[in-house]
């Protein structure tokens, strides 16, 4: 399987190499348009800032490339937020892919959120093998709330989209790869299921 991790300066690339190569799997990290559209897979991390995340993106041209993939993709963390309509980070627009409007939580929490957490109303294939209230690791200020393509919810101050598929679109706020034996079985699902 040729397995493909976007490289647009917003990653937490090494432990997600990591998990994957546990699985045995190894990934190519890339930011070439022909090395994406030939991957059977495509992973788009994130760890930073949305505004920042997105023009990187832009300056490559892979906010064009990333909405036509036909292969399966999985959105980890902002790497999901950067698939919805928008993001009140930075005031930002997003993908478009998954049509959410990414917000912020609300002063009544602690922000961001960190640590972690469990997921429940689990509907896809991504899943598969895992119990409900499973726990998941995850940091991040800003959610996408529920919508028709919550496929996983959490709750922190209120229930949010924990996971969202849309056609061959997955994404995951959490880091599955920091999120133990259930996080690995979650990649397993995508790798080998999807």
């Amino acid at each position: 399987m040729k397995l493909v991790i976007l490289d647009y300066g917003a990653g937490n690339i090494q432990s997600i190499k990591f998990a994957i190569r546990r699985l045995g799997y190894e990934a190519i990290l890339t930011d070439e348009v022909d090395e994406i559209l030939a991957a059977d897979k495509v992973i788009f991390p994130g760890v930073g800032e949305a505004s920042s995340a997105m023009e990187k993106l832009r300056s490559s041209g892979l906010d064009k490339i990333i909405p036509k993939l036909k292969q399966p993709v999985l959105g980890i963390c902002l790497g999901m937020q950067l698939m919805c309509n928008s993001s009140e980070e930075g005031n930002t627009d997003g993908l478009g892919i998954f049509d959410l409007d990414v917000v912020r939580f609300p002063n009544s929490v602690k922000v961001p959120q960190i640590g972690w957490n469990q997921i429940e109303g689990l509907r896809s294939d991504l899943f598969k093998g895992i119990p409900e209230k499973s726990h998941i690791y995850l940091v991040h200020s800003f959610y996408a709330p529920l919508g028709a393509d919550t496929i996983a919810k959490s709750e922190y101050a209120l229930n949010y989209s924990a996971a969202l598929q849309k056609d061959n679109f997955y994404g995951v706020q959490f880091h599955p790869e920091k999120s133990s034996d259930v996080g690995s079985l979650i990649l397993e699902n995508f790798l080998e299921t999807i």
